[in-house]
């Protein structure tokens, strides 16, 4: 991801959820997805996508099929029964970090 470190910790739980969403998808569509979705803010370089997919493969949250799309072979990547699980327990886990981080950024202030 080329424009900001901050997203790096979250490329996993961002390629979990796609796949939630999409069914299956091959690695080039996972980066124009998430350009098409955050309007160009969000770029996944191919560096940092492939040993994400890589790794959660390894992980076995995601099942992977080769499909033969002209003439040439294209991979596609599917959540498996616990990618799903894990696309949940991380989607939970980012929320909280998220609503952790606005109380940090945005203290309310008592007069308690």
């Amino acid at each position: 991801m080329a424009n900001s470190k901050l997203y790096k910790g979250s490329l996993q739980t961002i390629i979990l959820n796609l796949l939630e969403q999409n069914d299956k998808m091959y690695g080039y569509e996972i980066t124009q997805k998430v350009k098409q979705i955050t309007n160009g803010e969000l770029k996944i370089t191919e560096g940092a996508l492939y040993p994400a997919l890589h790794k959660l493969e390894a992980e076995g949250f995601l099942d992977v099929e080769i499909i033969n799309f002209g003439n040439r072979m294209r991979k596609y990547y599917k959540l498996t029964e616990q990618g799903e699980t894990e696309n949940v327990n991380r989607l939970v886990e980012l929320q909280e970090f998220i609503k952790n981080m606005q109380i940090m950024v945005n203290p309310k202030f008592s007069l308690e």
